[in-house]
């Protein structure tokens, strides 16, 4: 195989980086035996375990030689960075950041062409095209696993390890399409050492990643765990989280998919349930003490004992990229900030705009998650007032300090029953293309009166496009900072317009554009790699955008 084939084949990694405090440990699973790998159950269950590694919130992972990558739950490079901070939860960082800290938090990717292929940088280089060379490596594990004699490995239980294996593929396209569009990914175990194969450095089109997507997800749904004992490790519930979501994004253009979004609904609903103890169940849910409550489908599961190293399990690192370090533990009476026993953070990297925490209804018990002033270890109190001189916007406090390390514990939420909610609601007003059904209004009202919110207005409900706007003004408030918004906006065709709003530019592209390095790649293989992808739609967003 040649040296500049796009997608090579990546070494084999043993180690899971889970947490530890919920028994998803790092460890070795097997002996490995050489040339007969893998020859054991064992082996074969740690052997899929490098399926998770992108899936983990460690700062950076290696899988393939000198590629060092952001986890997708990092938040310095992960979902965060890619689907919040460039949305309208974000005002522009330019009092407290520059470099793609700033541009990003612009929707600014025009920095994007220069990415290089090495070592991510949180500053200079936020490349995740690489990971199609990941996805590479789990299709040759999934071959392999397949190939594995019932002897070693039963039906059943090859099945169960090859759904989640799908899984964190699936995950892994569905991420990579939503940074980039569609992306050149080898799905078939044929394909994996075929040279034709890996250097056919094309998009594929829209429907052709789509449907992989769905195909990988759909094995998981079926063939997946229905339960684990470790925390934190994939099942079947989060696999038909994950189906409806992109059922739910994709059903303008792929048909059957907004039944089938309501499908996993059904096969959802009654096993979860919104979390409401707590003087404020919003604020209360995300908590260590309600870890895994009976809202949460599935979340990375962290441990307050965690400090970035991969051996340590994962972390919780957002509080240090929201807090400002100039923040204090302790006002001038020295009563407790809520960055007791924390201080400060590094930066102020991230924030909530004032105008989008202005958008939430008086009373709603959400906007307790944010925090619109602080006091400085100077004793001075920082207030909105100061926005755009001594800060950017307000700070983020859903994932709390509450123990004494770095980094928190707290769990990063993945799925929760309040989305399921939102997303049926939305599925059945855009199946029928008629005004909300009552059903579809009690799934919204729900979400809403756990904010401490009365119903949606007879407006609100008079028509599928008065509703679907409610619904999507619903899900920032209920989801921000939990790494989805970009892809809203997308679904709805209101990012450029929405994010404009609140950042005051359009953003500079739909998606990112893959680097020039992969542009330039593939010519030498004969290939055309177009560099920058947009739905159809977006023409249409961005002209509105740029009267705003």
């Amino acid at each position: 195989m040649k040296k500049k084939i796009l997608f090579p084949i990546l070494s084999s990694l043993l180690l899971l980086l889970g947490s530890c405090e919920n028994n998803f440990d790092a460890h070795i699973y097997g002996n490995l035996m050489q040339g007969k790998y893998p020859s054991t159950e064992d082996e074969c269950v740690s052997y899929m375990m490098t399926c998770y590694i992108p899936f983990t919130s460690v700062f950076t992972y290696e899988i393939n030689s000198g590629t060092g990558q952001h986890g997708f739950y990092i938040a310095t490079g992960g979902n965060i960075r890619m689907f919040d901070s460039t949305s309208d939860i974000m005002a522009p960082a330019t009092v407290k950041c520059n470099d793609e800290w700033l541009r990003f938090t612009q929707a600014n990717f025009e920095n994007c062409y220069y990415f290089w292929r090495g070592w991510v940088d949180d500053a200079h280089n936020l490349n995740h095209f690489p990971k199609t060379a990941e996805v590479t490596r789990f299709t040759e594990i999934i071959g392999t696993l397949e190939k594995v004699s019932e002897d070693v490995l039963s039906k059943e239980k090859k099945n169960s390890l090859l759904g989640e294996a799908r899984l964190c593929r699936g995950m892994m396209l569905y991420y990579l399409m939503h940074i980039y569009g569609p992306v050149p990914v080898i799905i078939n175990p044929e394909d994996v050492f075929n040279e034709e194969a890996l250097r056919n450095t094309v998009r594929p089109t829209l429907t052709e990643m789509c449907s992989w997507i769905t195909d990988d997800l759909e094995f998981a749904a079926n063939n997946a765990p229905e339960t684990t004992l470790e925390k934190g490790r994939y099942t079947r519930d989060y696999a038909r989280f994950c189906l409806m979501r992109h059922c739910l994004n994709e059903g303008g253009h792929m048909e059957g998919y907004y039944q089938k979004a309501l499908d996993m609904y059904d096969e959802l609903k009654g096993k979860y349930s919104l979390f409401k103890s707590g003087s404020n169940p919003y604020t209360d849910l995300f908590k260590n003490a309600n870890k895994f409550n009976n809202e949460i489908i599935m979340a990375v599961s962290c441990d307050p004992n965690a400090d970035g190293n991969p051996k340590n399990g994962n972390a919780n690192i957002l509080s240090m990229l929201v807090v400002p370090n100039e923040a204090s533990a302790l006002d001038p009476q020295g009563s407790r900030t809520p960055f007791y026993p924390q201080n400060g953070g590094w930066n102020a990297f991230y924030n909530v705009a004032p105008k989008f925490y202005n958008s939430f209804e008086e009373g709603d018990r959400r906007k307790d998650a944010i925090l619109t002033e602080f006091w400085t270890k100077d004793g001075i109190k920082v207030t909105k007032n100061d926005i755009g001189v001594k800060w950017d916007g307000f700070i983020c406090n859903k994932f709390p300090v509450e123990t004494p390390g770095t980094f928190q514990g707290t769990d990063i939420p993945l799925a929760r029953w309040a989305d399921v909610l939102l997303m049926y609601a939305e599925a059945k007003v855009r199946l029928s293309k008629a005004a909300p059904t009552t059903d579809a209004i009690a799934a919204v009202n729900e979400v809403r009166n756990r904010a401490g919110l009365g119903d949606l207005s007879s407006v609100d409900t008079s028509s599928a496009e008065a509703f679907l706007t409610a619904i999507l003004k619903e899900r920032g408030h209920e989801l921000f900072y939990e790494g989805c918004r970009k892809i809203d906006l997308i679904r709805f065709n209101r990012y450029a317009r929405e994010t404009a709003d609140i950042k005051g530019t359009v953003p500079t592209k739909q998606y990112m554009p893959l680097p020039n390095y992969a542009v330039d790649q593939a010519a030498e293989n004969g290939k055309t790699l177009e560099q920058n992808y947009e739905r159809p739609e977006w023409k249409t967003d961005k002209d509105a955008a740029g009267g705003i």
